[in-house]
C-alpha cells in the first residue's frame, strides 16, 4: 500500500536542479496526494515561470515510479510566498554578508569568507583564469568550502573552464550561485549574457556589477572566495580593494621577462591599495621533453618576481596540452587530471592554505 512516507523517502533523493539540495530538505514539497496507485506531487517554486519545470517533473516522476505499484505520477507547481522564500534563504545560508560591517568612510566590508584571494596578472594570456579555477578546485578537494567570483566582466571564462552553465535563481533580489559539486560555488557575468556577446560597459557599471556579485549573492559561509581579476591595473582591482580591505593578492605570471615585469606593476598597485601580496605562481614554466625540460618562455621569472616583491613563490606549473584541453572541456585537471596534475595543484593549494 502506498504511503506518504514512502513518497517522501524517494523525494529526499531528488535535488532542485539549481539549488542542488533535495526538495524535502528545502521544504519545497507542498503536497502529496495518493489516489489508489496514482500519485500527485505539488512543488513550491521560488519564482513563477521557472525554466526548469520540465526537468523537475522528469526527475520527480522517475524517482516516484521506482516505488512498486505506482501507476502514474502527476507533478504540479505553486509559488512560494514571502515568508516561505525568507525561510528558504535561511536554509540555504545567507552567510555573514547578511550583516555586512561598516568600515571607514561608510564603505561596506564584505565578510562571508575566511579568506578572499584575488588572482591577478600583469597581462593577458598567462593562464590566470585556468590557475584560479584549478587552485579553487584543489582546495575544494582538500575539503574547503570555496567560492569563485569571475570578476573579469569583459573577458569572463570561468564558467567554461569550470564546466558550469545556466542562469542562476534569484530569490528576493538575491542571486543563488551555481555549483560544481558540493564545495564549489560560482558566479560570473557569463551566466547572464551569451558567451559570444560582448559586455560594453564604462567604469561605474563595472564597479556596480562587482559590488553586486559580492553583496547581492547568497554565498554560503566560505573558507575561501577566489576572485578572478581582469589582467592589468584597472578599475576592478580598486573596487576589490575598497570592498574587501582584507583581500589578498595572488600573482600569476609566466617566466617571460615581459610578463613578470608587468605583473610586478600589479603587485605595486596592491601595495598602494593595502592589498597583501601572498605569493606568485609561475604558469607555463617548462615543457617536458624526452629526458629533460625545455624552458620555452625563459626560466625562473616567477621566482625572481617573488624575490623582488618579498613574497612566497608557490611553485611552477608546466606547459601541458592536457591542462588547456581540460579547461576547454570544463574538466579542470585539479579535479579530473592525472594523479601528478592533481598532486601539483594540491601542493600549491596547501601552500596557500598555510600562508598567514
Amino acid at each position: 500500500m502506498l504511503t506518504r512516507e514512502m513518497i517522501l523517502h524517494v523525494l529526499s533523493g531528488v535535488e532542485d536542479p539549481e539549488l542542488k539540495k533535495p526538495f524535502t530538505e528545502l521544504d519545497m514539497v507542498k503536497a502529496i496526494t495518493i489516489d489508489g496507485n496514482k500519485v500527485g506531487v505539488e512543488i513550491l517554486l521560488t519564482v513563477p515561470g521557472c525554466p526548469l519545470k520540465d526537468k523537475i517533473t522528469a526527475d520527480i516522476t522517475q524517482a516516484v515510479q521506482l516505488i512498486p505499484d505506482v501507476e502514474s505520477v502527476a507533478v504540479t507547481f505553486d509559488v512560494m510566498n514571502d515568508a516561505q522564500r525568507e525561510a528558504l534563504r535561511e536554509k540555504l545560508g545567507m552567510g555573514r554578508q547578511a550583516a555586512s560591517l561598516s568600515g571607514k568612510g561608510g564603505t561596506n566590508i564584505i565578510d562571508f569568507a575566511d579568506r578572499f584571494i584575488a588572482v591577478s596578472s600583469g597581462k593577458g594570456g598567462v593562464g590566470k583564469s585556468t590557475m584560479t579555477v584549478n587552485l579553487a578546485c584543489a582546495l575544494a578537494r582538500l575539503g574547503k568550502k570555496v567560492g569563485l567570483l569571475d570578476a573579469d566582466v569583459y573577458g569572463f571564462s570561468v564558467p567554461r573552464i569550470l564546466g558550469v552553465a545556466g542562469q542562476p535563481t534569484v530569490i528576493d533580489d538575491k542571486i543563488v550561485p551555481l555549483r560544481r559539486g558540493e564545495n564549489i560555488e560560482v558566479v560570473s557575468m557569463g551566466f547572464f549574457v551569451n558567451e559570444d556577446e560582448p559586455v560594453i560597459w564604462r567604469g561605474p557599471l563595472l564597479h556596480k556589477a562587482i559590488n553586486q556579485f559580492l553583496a547581492d549573492v547568497m554565498w554560503s559561509e566560505l573558507d575561501y572566495l577566489f576572485l578572478d581579476l581582469p589582467p592589468g591595473t584597472g578599475d576592478v582591482t580598486l573596487t576589490i580593494a575598497q570592498a574587501i580591505p582584507l583581500a589578498e593578492l595572488l600573482v600569476v605570471t609566466t617566466p617571460q621577462a615581459t610578463a613578470y615585469h608587468v605583473a610586478g606593476r600589479v603587485a605595486r598597485l596592491a601595495e598602494k591599495t593595502n592589498l597583501k601580496v601572498i605569493g606568485v605562481v609561475e604558469n607555463m614554466a617548462y615543457f617536458d621533453t624526452a629526458g629533460g625540460r625545455e624552458y620555452v618562455f625563459g626560466k625562473d621569472g616567477g621566482k625572481e618576481l617573488a624575490e623582488r616583491l618579498g613574497t612566497r613563490f608557490f611553485g611552477e606549473v608546466p606547459l601541458e596540452t592536457s591542462i588547456r584541453e581540460g579547461a576547454d572541456r570544463g574538466e579542470p585537471v585539479a579535479l579530473e587530471g592525472t594523479p601528478e596534475q592533481i598532486a601539483l595543484f594540491e601542493s600549491i593549494a596547501k601552500a596557500i592554505d598555510t600562508t598567514d
